[in-house]
């Protein structure tokens, strides 16, 4: 996912947040939510034995409700997702005032949860990671057990987050994350690096990696080889991956469409395969959406690309 400080002209993750949670609440009020979603099943996205996912933070430039999220995975033909938490905070119910949210958090009932699987799993769609705004150091460890209690709740198997600079935190969610059962799976940026993940891979089985591909290949110094020979170390430590083409420090690190930028999209992807490795590999949409085009299209085409790569 983009940096706190990109500059660039795409939406950021703060507005998009802003947007989906405002959103959301319109459908606090629409029975027939879990109707219409019997309408939605679509095409499966799993290749040669390859889960091929999306991250629902790649739809941000869309309409962003619930109900809207779920019609634009369906519609990219994706068949699992990592599944951003305000849109379905603000269904079941999340207070509008800041002030409130770690109470709600530590009291809610699971059983809008329950329904957001159920609306999931009637479309065809597998939640296998949750990425909600409730595992930082300034939240409480109520919030962070409801993060994982809904996680568990959605049929996920592990939640996400940006990987915390202090060792403490770590420490901390890897033991919630072992009461619970559920796997943290640790994102970085361009500071990662081969033993970037190391400190808290050794606090807790249940710390793990959610490997950004792209980012880790726009670091200086890093190559396909070397991040491919990381996959293969790590590879029964990483719960998830995110895809995204970009080129490498010396080429100007930018996001590009699949195909034109320097991540081996093809060999990772064909890594999975042949050696059967059981990690969902997650399309991360960050590159300019062209004119006459949005997101839902672009996720298509980087599904297709997939898709060619592990049956060609």
């Amino acid at each position: 996912m983009l940096a706190a400080n990109d500059q660039s002209g795409r939406v950021s993750r703060r507005d998009f947040l802003k947007k989906g949670s405002i959103a959301s609440l319109g459908l606090l009020t629409t029975p027939s939510l879990l109707r219409s979603a019997d309408l939605f099943r679509g095409p499966g996205s799993k290749f040669s034995g390859v889960q091929i996912g999306v991250i629902t933070y790649s739809f941000r430039s869309m309409p962003g409700s619930l109900q809207e999220v779920l019609q634009h995975t369906i519609n990219s033909g994706v068949s699992a997702v990592e599944l951003m938490g305000e849109a379905v905070e603000a269904y079941a119910g999340c207070p509008a005032d800041k002030a409130q949210i770690a109470n709600w958090r530590a009291t809610v009932s699971m059983d809008k949860f329950k329904a957001v699987k159920k609306m999931f799993d009637k479309a065809g769609i597998k939640i296998y990671a949750f990425k909600p705004n409730a595992l930082g150091s300034n939240n409480t460890d109520a919030e962070i057990e409801y993060a994982m209690r809904a996680a568990k709740t959605l049929g996920a198997t592990s939640v996400t987050v940006e990987l915390p600079r202090d060792p403490a935190q770590t420490e901390r969610l890897g033991k919630l994350g072992a009461k619970h059962k559920v796997y943290v799976g640790y994102h970085a940026h361009t500071q990662a690096t081969d033993t970037l993940w190391d400190t808290a891979l050794e606090q807790s089985p249940y710390n793990s990696m959610n490997l950004d591909c792209g980012h880790y290949i726009a670091v200086k110094g890093h190559t396909s080889a070397s991040l491919l020979a990381l996959i293969r170390k790590r590879h029964d430590r990483i719960t998830s991956m995110h895809i995204k083409d970009r080129q490498t420090a010396a080429n100007g690190g930018e996001n590009l469409p699949w195909g034109e930028g320097d991540t081996p999209i093809k060999e990772i992807l064909t890594l999975l395969k042949e050696n059967k490795y059981k990690i969902p590999a997650t399309i991360e949409l960050e590159y300019r959406i062209p004119a006459g085009s949005d997101a839902v299209q672009e996720v298509k085409k980087c599904l297709d690309y997939a898709r060619k790569a592990l049956q060609g």
